[in-house]
């Protein structure tokens, strides 16, 4: 059995009754009736605008601007959108009316031109009251959502248009104003220079004050210096007045018994006087009486010498003149002289006598002191009285040294910052002579610089100040009208419906085809065929009717055709793959993966706006391709993309093969359970 032996049969057994073929011709319409119809009712909505009420309320009162002209700004946006018949405008009287005719869907929106609007318009002519125009737009997403969104593009283009119309104005009285400055600048100018000349004098004086400033700043530092040696000399003063006051204090204590103690001494020392005088007495008497001792010893020794010699002699040990020899030797080295102890005794009654002396000459001036004494003391105290007071009087000097340092301090950096002063009007007046010199001169420049356009160069002006930029618009591919911007997502959203119809009447594998001994490739093939024949067939009829009846007029309809039947080749593989693998269950899955490409395509906003995890099923799904393909073939881009999504609807179809043959596979084999009939009750 031949593949398209299985697909034949299968057709056959799709139209082999009346009821039979008018459900493929029903199913086969199912494209028609979702993508068509959708795309015919709102092929051109822009265009029906004209048919929706809108209130529209003008209080604008109107004004006079700067050179007297008046201004009915609200009166002529009225007229305006009146006239362009874009909205049915129905004239309301209040604002109150047409936000309550919004609130109960009587008025899709509102549209309010305030009292004040051409008051604001014309305030820019006075820098200090300039004020926005307010259009005021009452919207209710209730009435329809996406009619905020055309509100929004109509009133940014009456901004746009009353921007333009109020900024030449102003442009113009601003260039205008350009002309009075010119003229205002050569007069400055002139004023500049006789500044110059001021500032110039100024400066010379100056330059006197700096250099009084600076021999005062300096005159200042020299007192400072001499008012701290001042208060050097004043510290040091009131410091030995202290030591002075606290030192005769300490004499005063310690000189107070001075009277008394001196008349002791000249007692004492009289009483001394007259023992030493005793005393010399002693030690001369004593002094003769050890001088007679030692005479009457001296002689004895020298008789004994004699007797000594007889009897030497007289035994004849010696002779005689030996004898005399020795007594003669004995004299010669004992003559007499005072011993030491007579010699001593003389000596300190000599000393006791000086003594004596010196302290009857003590007791003389002790005596003398004694009677002076109390009048030294009443000059101590005197002295002590006067120290306190200097040492008072050098504090008040120290402290008021102090404050004259502080004074003088203070009057030095005064002068200081007068000579600074002095010093920066100096820098300044020649830095401002030179700048109202070269003020004069550059406003004479600038007045020659500063525009003074005549009529014809203020309007041209005008009209670019207040439209400052144009926008050149290049579209490289451009969709005729919304339908034709729907028609992409809508025309692939409408094959897909409807080869999921056709799973709901066809079967995607016959039990003869698996009761066969065809191949397992060939069965899934056969099944799918019927499938692919109908989804050309919905493809081709959408594909002439979008065209002819609605005029899409696509820039590549061959393409465009065979990039349809190449959808429907894939799409139809997809469907009845994933329902022959899995059954009922699988028609659920087919919905939901309706659902996903709905959501992930880009058929309405960009598919990059949707939420991540939607990025990767855009990836997958073959949906997303084919409407990015569409686009390309309808408004005429580039067309790189083509084939490789042509190639990915094909690597898509041999996927959907893939889950038919494995189908096939699994379903080609009976068990039991598939053979037992079921029990008839």
């Amino acid at each position: 059995m031949t593949v398209l032996r299985l697909a034949r049969s299968e057709l056959k057994r799709m139209t082999g009754g009346l009821l039979p073929k008018l459900t493929i011709v029903a199913l086969t319409l199912v494209p028609l009736l979702y993508g068509a119809v959708y795309l015919y009712a709102n092929w051109d909505p822009y265009g029906k605008l004209n048919q929706i009420d809108a209130a529209l309320v003008v209080e604008d009162t109107g004004a006079s601007s700067a050179d007297g002209t008046r201004l009915e700004a609200g009166r002529k946006v009225a007229d305006s959108l009146v006239d362009g018949h874009v909205f049915n405008w129905q004239t309301v009287s209040s604002a109150e009316a047409a936000d309550q005719g919004v609130s109960s869907g009587q008025y899709a929106f509102a549209l309010k031109i305030p009292r004040d609007f051409s008051a604001n318009l014309v305030s820019p002519g006075s820098f200090d009251a300039a004020n926005q125009a307010m259009l005021n737009v009452t919207t209710n997403d209730a009435n329809n959502y996406l009619l905020g969104t055309i509100v929004d593009k109509l009133t940014t283009a009456v901004h746009s248009t009353v921007a333009k119309e109020v900024g030449e104005e102003t442009a113009n009285e601003l260039l205008t104003g350009f002309g009075t400055i010119h003229s205002q600048m050569l007069k400055a100018s002139d004023g500049a220079r006789d500044l110059a000349g001021g500032v110039s004098s100024l400066h010379d004086g100056a330059a006197r004050l700096h250099q009084g400033t600076s021999s005062l700043s300096t005159g200042t530092g020299d007192l400072v210096a001499g008012q701290r040696k001042l208060l050097d000399g004043a510290n040091t003063l009131n410091a030995g007045a202290g030591q002075l006051a606290g030192g005769l204090h300490e004499l005063k204590d310690k000189t107070a018994t001075l009277p008394a103690d001196t008349q002791q001494l000249a007692d004492g020392a009289a009483q001394v006087a007259a023992g030493n005088a005793a005393l010399n007495t002693k030690l001369q008497g004593m002094a003769g009486q050890l001088a007679s001792a030692e005479q009457a010893a001296a002689q004895a020794q020298r008789g004994r010498v004699v007797a000594s010699n007889a009897r030497l002699v007289s035994a004849g040990v010696i002779t005689q003149a030996q004898a005399d020899a020795i007594l003669a030797d004995y004299d010669a080295n004992t003559a007499p002289a005072p011993s030491g102890t007579a010699a001593a005794f003389k000596g300190a009654a000599g000393q006791v006598q000086q003594l004596a002396d010196g302290s009857a000459a003590v007791s003389a001036g002790a005596a003398k002191l004694a009677s002076a004494t109390p009048a030294l003391s009443d000059a101590i105290g005197k002295a002590s009285a006067g120290a306190d007071q200097l040492a008072g009087g050098t504090a008040e000097l120290a402290a008021g040294q102090q404050n004259a340092l502080a004074g003088a301090e203070k009057l030095a950096q005064g002068a200081e910052q007068l000579d600074s002063g002095a010093a920066q009007l100096e820098s300044g007046s020649a830095k401002a002579s030179d700048g109202a010199g070269t003020l004069a001169t550059e406003l004479a420049k600038g007045a020659g610089k500063v525009p003074n356009p005549d009529g014809a160069q203020k309007n041209s002006l005008a009209k670019v100040m207040a439209d400052p930029v144009a926008v050149s618009n290049v579209s490289q591919a451009k969709a005729g009208s919304y339908g034709a911007g729907l028609a992409p997502f809508f025309l692939t959203l409408a094959l897909w419906i409807g080869v999921f119809m056709l799973i709901q009447a066809m079967r995607p594998v016959t039990q003869r085809a698996l009761a066969s001994n065809a191949p397992t490739w060939k069965i899934a093939v056969g099944g799918w065929l019927p499938f692919l024949a109908v989804a050309a067939v919905q493809a081709t009829l959408l594909t002439l009717v979008v065209d002819v009846g609605l005029g899409l007029d696509p820039a590549h309809p061959v393409l465009m055709w065979v990039l349809m039947l190449a959808a429907a080749m894939a799409f139809s593989a997809i469907i009845q793959g994933v329902v022959a693998l899995l059954g009922s269950p699988g028609k659920l899955v087919v919905l939901i993966l309706l659902v996903l490409q709905l959501v992930s395509s880009g058929g309405t906003f960009p598919w990059q706006t949707t939420p991540e995890p939607l990025h990767v099923v855009h990836q997958l799904l073959p949906m997303g391709y084919v409407v990015n393909g569409m686009r390309h073939l309808i408004y005429g881009a580039d067309l790189a993309s083509i084939l490789p999504t042509m190639l990915g609807l094909v690597g898509y179809t041999l996927l959907g093969l893939a889950m038919s043959a494995v189908a096939v596979r699994k379903h080609k084999f009976w068990t039991l359970k598939t053979l037992k009939p079921e029990i008839a009750v």
